[in-house]
């Protein structure tokens, strides 16, 4: 099984920032939730700092830790990404951010906390979902009105924020950052029906060769479910 794109970026700037640190490297990660991420990274040698606003998930977290022998590699922060700046230290090396842009009052201000928090050569990596992808899945399933109202208007009101590739690398410029890289997550796999694959000898590793191009690759790229950008300060 080919190795998750998303996984292999952190752990390529988890290297670096150990050989730069000399050391364990510090990295924070903001609604992470019950600790998908953050305790394989913390079992892969990192010290990490999870804020979540949510008592269950961290509940959840501290479980996963302690059975996974890194309870004293992961602070747990209970809080919103919002008031990152009295929640936590600045100087992280990582600082993950997946799917809370979306969700935020304010995107441009929470983008600012992020790069707030991240030290100078420090990488700052964002998943966000992507307008263009729920365009064209709206369309493909017949919401065609609902389609274009999403095409027309990027920001509908009462549904949660999305961007596209031009407006998450101008959120990220805006806050100060680099952007090193986008990536599209998702961008043929999630059109292909699951039958395809079934029937197919060799179709998964086929199709995960195949996306590594795509999600580099304009305008395939542009159209991904999900888009995943790595910014420096």
């Amino acid at each position: 099984m080919r190795p998750d794109p998303v996984r292999r970026v952190l752990d390529a700037e988890l290297t670096a920032a150990r050989a730069r640190r000399g050391g364990p490297p510090r990295l924070l990660d903001v609604g992470g939730g019950s600790g998908v991420l953050a305790v394989p990274l913390a079992a892969a040698g990192a010290e990490v700092t999870v804020v979540e606003p949510s008592p269950n998930a961290l509940a959840t977290l501290h479980r996963r830790a302690a059975d996974a022998g890194v309870a004293e590699r992961i602070t747990a922060v209970q809080g919103d990404s919002d008031a990152l700046d009295h929640l936590v230290t600045p100087g992280f090396d990582l600082v993950i951010a997946h799917g809370v842009l979306e969700f935020v009052d304010d995107p441009k201000l929470t983008v600012a906390a992020l790069s707030s928090a991240v030290a100078p050569g420090g990488a700052v990596s964002i998943v966000v979902a992507n307008r263009f992808a729920a365009v064209i899945q709206r369309a493909i399933t017949g919401k065609l009105t609902d389609a274009r109202n999403l095409l027309e208007n990027p920001a509908p009101v009462g549904e949660p924020h999305r961007f596209d590739t031009v407006s998450l690398r101008a959120l990220l410029d805006d806050a100060g950052l680099t952007v090193h890289q986008v990536l599209g997550l998702g961008t043929l796999a999630d059109l292909i029906p699951g039958s395809v694959l079934e029937s197919t000898p060799g179709a998964t590793d086929t199709l995960a060769a195949l996306e590594a191009v795509a999600a580099v690759t304009p305008p395939l790229r542009d159209i991904a479910t999900r888009l995943h950008a790595v910014a420096r300060r």
